[in-house]
């Protein structure tokens, strides 16, 4: 049968539940034993009552007909609690631990794999699995011990009509082996087609602003419609399938009755067998009927359950492409508050999952996660990079949108490894060093400003000790004038909140840090998103900080009180800063140009402007703009004026 290689995924899931699985599968056997002896205790009672028995011994067989489906029920009722309850235990396992994986892989599994395809995966797959792994094992034993039984019942009241009986089920591994790998194949394409659904819609919800900015309602809304006719296609095909099994299997059980009618009615009239054994023959015969058609309803459980552990395994078996090695380095002690970095002649590309044209479908050079095919040829993002910053010194990146800003910082937590050159941390290259050990050095601010949906203080406070499951442990809960007490405002989130210019804007909240977030922070502003990032990231006090285009979204007199505040918090530390605005790099220690992943020049704020080049050139441009931007803000101002 199709699909038992993926289905043997499962044994690790079910191997701690070995005990319950056993004790379940005895009480399936149990029910289907006391099942099976009603027929034969009908067959007594039928012939006690045709030879004019007391009514005495035909109470006894109705009692005892009466305890055994009362046992039989009971049965089945633990049964299923036991073995129900199992598969709930192998959801809940699975689930967790395709969480754990998904939680270790890096970036470049991200930007091969979209988010909605995952969730698809994720539940709707797991949906499936969990029923293999409980009803379809369930059914299954039932079907073979009922069988089993019902056949050894058969063939004591006569072998040659149980033979004749049977006869046509010899027809049922062909239907079953041949209908079975198609179910297979087509709920495959069913769970696929779910996931592009899930894509869309999950890409819909997450862009609705975008989508009514541009009044696109209806031509997504008839994208959605058009997956959805071909998702139901599908279903319908595979429906079809199921349509088929079912009746295939009760054909042959109906092909077996006729037999036992025309046979065995034979073998009642010339006293071969009795009406009791006749008519008990008739149920056994039913009996076999039921887990024949149970047989085609297991079958496309089971391969259900391998089409979707088949895609949960594809996830589970995912491997990060940056890992810490067997053997890590031990960073040395710390010269004074930072760590020195080094890149020496780095060159890099993002993984080939572009279209061909690796400028196509990027971010700053990042890959489209809507791309699966690989590129020919790889779209180098950085090329010959090398500087040395001391430890406590400050690193300025500028650049145009696409020059590799991005790049450098994601190198420098091992988001991506390079692949030429080598980046160092302290002398020690960044591969020799444990991941995580590397990561507690670093406090990172990306360009997008992810928050989540808990209190604006344990968003503050996510990477310390405890992390967001326990804020308490770390941020030390105060007593007010009024003796109540304020959690999330303890001294570190309090601090970094303030440098960051989030303090007075958490301080008119009425819940204060205590103020629960939207969905990615959608209740903030995008500058009130960047600053509580910032503030994240220098709570922990890393020794090194990554700020790649961290206030592009704050006004500039915001983003001038920020800066000053930077330059006492992290004083003794060494920061990184990518940015667009020379405003945010123009104090830095050292200063880089890159354009198209090169360098093309580099030195300090005064250095660079007396050679009049690239970076002195965006500098005019950027002050021209800003000119601009304060004349029209005057002039409404004035029309305001003028108007009230």
């Amino acid at each position: 049968m199709p699909g038992l290689r993926a289905l043997r995924r499962l044994v690790p899931f079910l191997r701690p539940y070995a005990g319950r699985m056993a004790l379940g599968l005895v009480l399936v056997v149990a029910s289907a034993s006391f099942g099976s002896v009603i027929p034969w205790l009908l067959r007594e009672g039928v012939d006690e009552l045709t030879a004019g028995a007391p009514t005495a011994r035909v109470l006894r067989v109705a009692g005892l007909m009466l305890g055994a489906s009362v046992a039989g029920g009971a049965l089945r009722f633990f049964m299923r609690q036991v073995l129900n309850a199992v598969s709930r235990h192998v959801e809940y396992d699975i689930r967790d631990a395709l969480f754990a994986r998904l939680v270790t892989l890096d970036a470049p599994f991200y930007a091969r794999w979209r988010t909605g395809e995952i969730m698809a995966r994720a539940t709707n797959d797991l949906s499936a699995v969990r029923m293999a792994a409980g009803p379809a094992i369930m059914y299954l034993v039932n079907t073979v011990a009922g069988g089993a039984f019902a056949l050894a019942f058969m063939l004591r009241i006569d072998a040659r009509l149980t033979g004749l009986a049977v006869l046509p089920m010899v027809a049922l591994p062909f239907i079953t082996v041949r209908l079975g790998r198609a179910i297979h194949d087509r709920f495959e394409a069913v769970q696929e087609h779910f996931g592009e659904m899930t894509t869309r819609a999950q890409e819909n919800l997450a862009g609705v602003r975008v989508v009514r900015a541009y009044r696109q309602e209806a031509s997504e809304s008839a994208r959605f419609a058009a997956l959805g006719a071909e998702y139901l296609t599908r279903n319908m095909a595979l429906a079809r399938l199921n349509g088929v099994m079912n009746p295939s299997f009760s054909l042959i059980a109906g092909l077996g009755a006729v037999v036992v009618i025309g046979v065995g009615g034979g073998l009642v009239l010339r006293g071969a067998i009795t009406v009791g054994a006749f008519v008990a023959f008739g149920i056994y015969l039913a009996m076999l009927t039921w887990p024949l058609i149970a047989l085609g309803w297991v079958t496309n459980l089971f391969q259900r359950g391998a089409a979707s552990m088949a895609r949960l395994g594809e996830l589970l078996d995912a491997r990060p492409d940056v890992s810490s090695p067997e053997r890590p380095i031990a960073l040395p002690p710390a010269a004074r508050g930072g760590r020195r970095l080094t890149f020496r002649d780095v060159g890099f590309h993002f993984p080939q999952v572009g279209t061909g044209d690796a400028g196509l479908g990027t971010r700053e050079g990042r890959p489209s996660p809507e791309s699966r095919v690989p590129s020919s040829e790889p779209r180098w993002v950085l090329r010959h990079v090398s500087f040395d910053l001391p430890a406590g010194a400050t690193l300025g990146v500028v650049g145009a949108v696409g020059s590799g800003k991005t790049a450098l910082i994601d190198l420098v937590p091992r988001l991506y490894d390079p692949q030429e050159g080598e980046v160092l941390l302290d002398g020690v290259p960044l591969r020799d060093l444990d991941l995580a050990a590397l990561r507690r050095e670093i406090g990172y601010v990306p360009q997008e400003s992810l928050l989540f949906s808990e209190t604006i203080g344990r968003n503050i406070g996510y990477g310390l000790e405890g992390g967001r499951e326990e804020p308490t442990s770390v941020v030390r809960v105060e007593e007010t004038t009024s003796g109540a007490t304020e959690p999330g405002t303890g001294d570190a989130i309090r601090w970094a909140a303030d440098v960051a210019q989030l303090g007075e804007t958490v301080a008119e909240l009425p819940a204060g840090y205590e103020t629960i977030l939207g969905e990615r922070g959608v209740n903030l502003s995008g500058g009130q998103k960047q600053r509580a990032a910032l503030a994240r990231a220098l709570a922990r006090r890393p020794r090194v900080v990554l700020l790649d285009d961290a206030l592009s979204a704050v006004d500039t007199h915001t983003e001038a009180a920020i800066l000053r505040g930077l330059r006492t918090a992290l004083e003794g530390r060494t920061t990184v800063i990518a940015s667009h605005r020379i405003s945010a790099i123009r104090d830095a220690s050292w200063i880089l140009v890159l354009d198209d992943g090169r360098v093309v020049e580099q030195g300090r704020h005064e250095e660079l402007l007396a050679r009049d080049g690239r970076y002195a050139a965006l500098l005019r441009r950027q002050q021209l703009a800003d000119a601009i931007e304060s004349d029209e803000e005057d002039a409404e101002d004035e029309a305001a004026a003028a108007g009230a």
